[in-house]
């Protein structure tokens, strides 16, 4: 078998034009939408086409259903602090103003994200970036848009400390919870007594965030042997995923994200909304314009897209992908300016019809479920 495989589509005009003899498989061997969707129901993947990856892919994991969430040996999960960290996340009293809580940005009715381009924080102050949804954010190794977080316990102070977000120290929003009679109750039972530090919040606020994971959608469902699950066109755009689209070589792992960066040239360099990502936290001039690979999982639950939020539909990042993605050239002055964002090698145009872009999308769409709605929790006085 070799590595590279083609998609016999069984439409009118596909019949054509192969009479005509328009198609040109360059001795290579195809599939039939039949066999590929008995290929990848099979439950194993080693018996997948092989994926179409770039050399320079690192750490490259197969696309799966997602495992069991783990906890950190330092932070192992209990049912109290779930619900400690569940009453912790909707409290906006983490907040200078006491109305901004986690949840405020991270809302389970809008995919656990907003549904804004940008959140509005401390006085209504719009901030820079988009809101991630923090659905599967347990499966992560790096947090936030930058990776400035080391772990979900050191993501929790951030939003804390930003003045466009709850604009406050971690050491007053500690005293704040502090001041609250209930709370002692909660952290006792979760930490065995009723100390409470900005450590014991966080913890608590991170092991909630972990329960918060995706259900399975029709992809898991397909290729763990439910060939029903699919439809012809997802299943062909579940093929082009992983080879001709070359979604695969970032959006790989059970998650959809390789949990690395990538400059996906939307940096805006010296323009207005201008966002230069990762490298404003390692000051390396080789991370200029990069942000972390967001998770597919959920998709539709979760627009608008990428790290400014400028995209409301999948279509329409779909085409930009199909171009290849903006590959801005230097203008004068630019040309030996060491800052001047370069963007992934692992982006070039992919040629990809209409039909392929409507099997992409599809396929998309099926790693998507219900995303269950969360009750808030009655808050301690």
């Amino acid at each position: 078998m070799k590595n590279s495989f083609k998609i016999l589509s069984f439409g009118a005009v596909t019949f054509a034009l192969l009479a005509a003899g328009k198609f040109d498989f360059n001795n290579e061997p195809y599939y039939s939408i039949s066999d590929l969707k008995k290929l990848y129901s099979s439950g194993d993947p080693s018996t997948w086409p092989k994926p179409t990856l770039d050399s320079t892919v690192v750490n490259f994991r197969e696309i799966g259903v997602l495992p069991e969430m783990t906890f950190p040996e330092d932070n192992l999960y209990s049912d109290e602090k779930r619900d400690l960290g569940k009453q912790l996340f909707f409290d906006p009293r983490l907040s200078e103003s006491g109305q901004i809580a986690c949840a405020s940005c991270h809302d389970s009715q809008l995919g656990w994200s907003d549904g804004k381009r940008v959140s509005h924080g401390f006085g209504r102050t719009p901030g820079t970036r988009n809101s991630k949804t923090i659905l599967n954010v347990g499966y992560g190794e790096v947090f936030m848009w930058d990776g400035r977080a080391i772990s979900l316990e050191d993501q929790v102070r951030f939003p804390m400390e930003d003045v466009k977000e709850m604009n406050t120290h971690p050491d007053v929003a500690t005293k704040n919870i502090k001041k609250i009679k209930g709370y002692k109750e909660a952290f006792a039972k979760a930490f065995g007594d009723d100390e409470i530090t900005l450590d014991r919040i966080a913890k608590a606020i991170a092991t909630y965030e972990r329960t918060i994971v995706s259900r399975k959608s029709k992809f898991d469902k397909f290729i763990e042997g439910d060939s029903t699950k699919l439809s012809d066109l997802e299943v062909e755009g579940l093929h082009l995923f992983r080879t001709k689209a070359r979604c695969i070589n970032c959006h790989n792992g059970p998650t959809f994200s390789d949990n690395q960066f990538h400059n996906a040239g939307l940096t805006y360099f010296q323009r207005k909304h201008e966002d230069l990502g990762r490298y404003h936290i390692t000051k390396d001039l080789t991370d200029i314009g990069k942000f972390k690979t967001p998770s597919l999982r959920d998709l539709e639950s979760t627009a608008p897209y990428m790290h400014n939020g400028f995209f409301p539909h999948i279509r329409g990042l779909l085409n930009l992908y199909n171009a290849g993605m903006p590959n801005l050239k230097p203008k004068p002055g630019q040309e030996d300016d060491p800052m001047f964002p370069v963007t992934s090698e692992h982006l070039k145009p992919l040629e990809l019809n209409e039909h392929e872009l409507d099997a992409l999308e599809a396929f998309l769409k099926s790693l998507s479920t219900t995303v269950l709605r969360e009750s808030e929790p009655k808050l301690p006085k």
